[in-house]
């Protein structure tokens, strides 16, 4: 079963098929050999023995009839019959010499050859004994006695030396005959004998070559067939061994490695579904997580869409604010000019005053210069009244009077001074400071213009944030509409996870009915 392991299905039938048309073929030609035989037998059978016998016959009969024929010539006594038997005797002798002439060509053997040679050597002594015979019955009744006497005499022994050379032709023949026929039968029963046990060799070898190509071929498969039950019944353990060349060998190693990919897919698909129902759980459960977080973060979303809306209005508010408050910087960089303007006015004023102030100290200064010249003078004209005695008495009253005048201008004017110095000094310091003052507010213009700018920059940089503010609120809106969204599928997602969880189950359930190896 080996050999025939290593040849393919259609070379291992036609090997069988070839060996048995080979037997058949060498039982058709035995067979043929044997009818060819028996039919050499029965040819012979018939083409020469039982046709030489026949014809022997045929012979023998027209030697009876023409011996008949004599012999009734002999004993007739009436001349026309007579005359008619001598026409037939004459015919039976055409017939012996046809009959004779017709057997001679199916002579086979020199025994036969020379048995022929004796029966014409007997048919012409005969015939001449015969002829005499026939010439005594033609005498007449003269010859009848004659006649009888050849009838009976030499003719009688030479008819018998015919007939024992015709019978023992006949006997050669059917000798031949029997032997042909004898010949036949051992042929038919050696072909018999040999068909029927080449027929049992061949049978033999068909039954034995059909239990090898059947084995070989049911053997294989019906261990394809266990494996494959054992398949069905989730073993995946099972080892396949082929052996051979042949169709099912491929198949069986085909299967041995489909069984092996088999076990190794099931393995990584049990492993795959365990992984798989194991990270499901954990999305499940980090689904609720995120639904509960994205929950959450819905709800300060809105929240955060509630107060990106106050703060828009916050802003929206803090835009017209700065608007109004660019508008009064505006205003107030224009007051802060006329108030710049109006310090410096107040400057010049103060500088003219403190002027002012420096010519009445001047005027006062000359004031005192007078009055103590006319103080002097007082004390001068006293001074004379006094020397003029009585009559300067007078004088010196008035000279007194103008010299309390003139004390009184003096101390007057040296309280005007320094009333003209401490308000001289005050108006300086006044014009400095108002000097100062303008300064500052000429830093207070610049200071209110950089502001006014910052304002409006502030005010257009509120106007974008405003614009900034409210697309970031449609986004947070938006954004809260995703998270709902998110939250639906986070939701479905958690459904989903749930549902793959029990399909994960459920396949680790069914791949759990397979046996597979270690490796697998």
């Amino acid at each position: 079963m080996s050999i025939l392991r290593n040849f393919r299905i259609g070379k291992r039938l036609a090997l069988a098929f070839a060996a048995v048309l080979v037997l058949l073929c060498f039982i058709a030609a035995f067979g043929v050999q044997q009818m060819a035989r028996i039919n050499d037998n029965v040819q012979d059978l018939n083409t020469n023995w039982l046709p030489s016998v026949a014809k022997l016959a045929d012979m023998q009969a027209a030697a009876n009839e023409t011996r008949r024929l004599s012999l009734r010539g002999a004993l007739e006594n009436d001349d026309g019959a007579r005359a008619k038997l001598i026409q037939q005797h004459d015919a039976s002798v055409l017939a012996f010499d046809k009959a004779a002439g017709a057997y001679e060509p199916s002579i086979s053997g020199d025994k036969e050859r020379q048995l022929y040679d004796q029966i014409r050597d007997a048919w012409k002594a005969y015939l001449g004994a015969d002829a005499e015979l026939q010439r005594a019955v033609a005498g007449g009744e003269s010859q009848h006695e004659a006649a009888r006497k050849l009838a009976g005499g030499s003719s009688s022994s030479l008819f018998s030396a015919l007939s024992k050379a015709v019978d023992a032709d006949v006997s050669y023949n059917r000798e031949g005959g029997d032997q042909a026929a004898k010949d036949a039968a051992a042929s038919y029963a050696n072909g018999l004998r040999v068909t029927l046990a080449v027929v049992a060799v061949a049978l033999a070898i068909g039954i034995a070559l059909a239990l090898q190509v059947t084995r070989s071929i049911t053997t294989p498969i019906a261990q394809a067939v266990r494996a494959t039950e054992d398949v069905a019944s989730g073993d995946l353990t099972v080892r396949i061994h082929a052996e051979g060349r042949d169709e099912p060998a491929d198949l069986l190693r085909a299967m041995g490695r489909m069984v092996e990919q088999l076990g190794t897919l099931v393995g990584q698909v049990r492993d795959s579904s365990e992984s798989i129902a194991n990270g499901s759980k954990e999305i499940a459960q980090g689904n609720a997580d995120l639904s509960s977080r994205t929950e959450t973060q819905a709800s300060s979303l809105q929240q955060t869409a509630a107060s990106m809306e106050e703060l828009t209005s916050s802003v929206a508010q803090n835009a017209q604010s700065a608007g109004q408050a660019s508008r009064m910087a505006a205003d107030a960089s224009g007051a802060a000019g006329e108030g710049g303007h109006a310090v410096s006015a107040l400057v010049e004023t103060m500088q003219g005053i403190s002027d002012a102030s420096r010519r009445i100290g001047d005027i006062i200064g000359t004031i005192d210069g007078i009055a103590f010249q006319t103080n002097i003078l007082a004390l001068n004209a006293a001074v004379e009244a006094a020397r003029a005695g009585e009559q300067g008495r007078g004088f010196a009253v008035v000279a007194s009077e103008v010299r309390a005048l003139a004390q009184r201008s003096a101390g007057a004017a040296k309280e005007i001074k320094d009333l003209i110095q401490a308000s001289t000094q005050r108006v300086d310091t006044g014009a400095r400071q108002a000097q100062s003052a303008g300064e500052v507010m000429q830093r207070v213009v610049a200071q209110v213009g950089q502001v006014d700018t910052l304002i409006r920059e502030i005010s257009a940089a509120t106007q974008e944030q405003n614009g900034g503010i409210q697309q970031v609120g449609d986004a947070v809106t938006h954004l809260d509409q995703v998270t709902q969204q998110n939250a639906a599928l986070v939701e479905e997602s958690a459904a989903a996870a749930e549902s793959l969880n029990s399909q994960a189950q459920q396949l680790a359930k069914l791949v759990s009915q397979f046996r597979v190896g270690a490796t697998a």
